[in-house]
């Protein structure tokens, strides 16, 4: 049997280093999250305690929930507490104490408002994934999603991460409040501009003069966000209560490698986190064009080759010395001439540390789940490359053979009756249908507008490069994929 995990109990934990080591009762309230999920406890509101630990006060966290009351009845009855256990080659573990509130917006959405009001509220951080801007394909605000036409016309209780922000702003503003910073921390490129458009398009259609003064003295920086954080599972809860003897509602694991790039915008006062790993810079986009063409191209890599040899982790794909050296070469030749120059970052360094985080043995990472959603990442994270190296007039054949190996992980989807988890499934999976193994596949795939630039559909060179790897596949089994490899690396 093992004690709950709380305030009272914590100082008796078997290892002290758990303990999050600060007087919680002194720590006043100044940032407000939107979405507490896995990411943002493994990775935002660790650079928060990270603060707190060191001796500030001021930066207490207000978690709000949209939706779902599950974290808030998970971490309420062991005091906001959760153990962060960090897997890699040396394991870890310390308990979080920067969450001193957790709010459930449709339970009280007047009171969620009361909070973004508060002066000491600095800053206001969101990982709502991008479905949660409400944004068109055009980038602009969608006046038609059923909670924007709802908090348009209930400006005192918004059900939308925009309304919140937009009511918590007019408060301020008619109060004479100087405004809270507002710092999206999702996946989404140019996350702070595509943030700042849906709350000005909202404020604009409420209060025009509002809004004139939102885009004047409200910052959005952009940021860039990292760190692999696996699902917890009840063998995470189990081995937390091993090494720390306490049970734990709701653990969170992660990678030891983590990354958080902000935007450098002056005047822009945000919690002091750079004092604690953050990297405050004006290029944002440099480094996350490098992660987009490093960590995603190779981790899309890794799945499709994975998946066609009949591999189940990115471990054991990394694991296999010719895909390794496949992944290497491919990185040398065709990616990192097509990386930015970005202050501060070294960036074979940083390629090299990639492949590092791969061959972390504790982070059980499915290539089936990276592999999913493709027909949106790979024209980022591959087809992008293999563009800009055309410009250059050079070919890009191993980035090709990742496509092919796309295209070859559709088609056994379809044909072995599996799930194909990919927004364009009506769209694919037809095409799959009508694959025989010949060339005309590959055409088959590059039709598809949503994926392949019309420049790429009539470049000689790439379409000759990725025949030639798609007939690979269909000429070598799985157990052939070293064959497959070599036969690429050496062409």
């Amino acid at each position: 049997m093992y004690t709950r995990l709380s305030e009272n109990n914590i100082a008796d934990s078997a290892d002290n280093s758990c303990h999050y080591g600060y007087d919680r009762a002194s720590v006043e309230l100044g940032i407000v999250h939107f979405g507490p999920g896995a990411f943002h406890r493994a990775h935002q509101a660790v650079f928060t305690d990270d603060l707190l630990v060191n001796g500030s006060t001021e930066w207490g966290i207000c978690e709000v929930s949209i939706n779902s009351a599950t974290v808030k009845d998970k971490l309420l009855p062991q005091d906001n507490l959760y153990t962060l256990a960090i897997l890699d080659r040396i394991k870890s573990h310390r308990v979080i104490g920067a969450i001193k509130e957790i709010l459930v917006a449709p339970e009280d959405p007047g009171l969620v408002i009361e909070r973004l009001a508060l002066p000491a509220i600095k800053a206001v951080t969101l990982t709502v994934t991008e479905k949660g801007y409400c944004l068109t394909p055009e980038g602009g605000l969608d006046f038609e999603q059923e909670s924007i036409v709802h908090d348009l016309k209930n400006k005192d209780k918004p059900r939308s991460v925009i309304g919140f922000i937009s009511a918590g702003l007019k408060a301020r503003y008619n109060q004479g409040v100087a405004p809270f910073v507002v710092i999206s921390c999702d996946n989404v490129s140019d996350n702070g501009k595509r943030l700042k458009r849906a709350v000005l398009d909202f404020t604009m259609a409420d209060d025009p003069k509002f809004a004139q003064w939102l885009e004047k003295e409200v910052h959005f920086p952009c940021t860039m966000v990292d760190s692999i954080t696996p699902a917890t599972n009840e063998s995470l809860c189990q081995s937390v209560e091993q090494y720390t003897g306490f049970k734990d509602n709701w653990p969170i694991q992660r990678e030891a490698f983590s990354q958080w790039v902000i935007e450098d915008i002056p005047n822009a006062t945000l919690p002091p986190w750079s004092s604690v790993g953050a990297i405050v810079t004006k290029d944002v986009s440099g480094y996350e064009l490098t992660k987009l063409r490093v960590l995603n191209c190779l981790h899309s890599t890794l799945a499709f080759l994975g998946c066609f040899a009949g591999l189940i982790t990115v471990e054991e794909a990394i694991k296999r010395a010719e895909i390794k050296e496949f992944l290497e070469k491919m990185l040398h030749d065709e990616i990192m001439p097509t990386l930015p120059k970005v202050e501060g970052l070294d960036k074979s360094a940083y390629a090299k540390k990639i492949i590092q985080r791969f061959e972390n043995p504790a982070i059980r990472h499915l290539l089936a789940q990276i592999a999913w959603d493709s027909s949106q990442k790979i024209p980022y994270r591959i087809i992008a490359i293999i563009s800009d190296n055309a410009v250059a007039s050079k070919a890009s054949p191993m980035l090709c053979l990742s496509l092919a190996a796309w295209m070859k992980f559709i088609v056994t989807k379809v044909s072995t009756g599996q799930k194909l988890v990919d927004p364009l499934e009506d769209k694919l999976v037809p095409i799959a249908q009508a694959c025989d193994g010949s060339n005309t596949d590959v055409e088959h795939f590059i039709s598809l507008e949503q994926v392949f630039p019309e420049q790429l559909k009539t470049n000689k060179q790439f379409i000759e490069d990725i025949k030639s790897a798609y007939r690979l596949f269909n000429q070598y089994q799985a157990q052939d994929l070293s064959t497959i490899l070599t036969t690429m690396r050496s062409a």
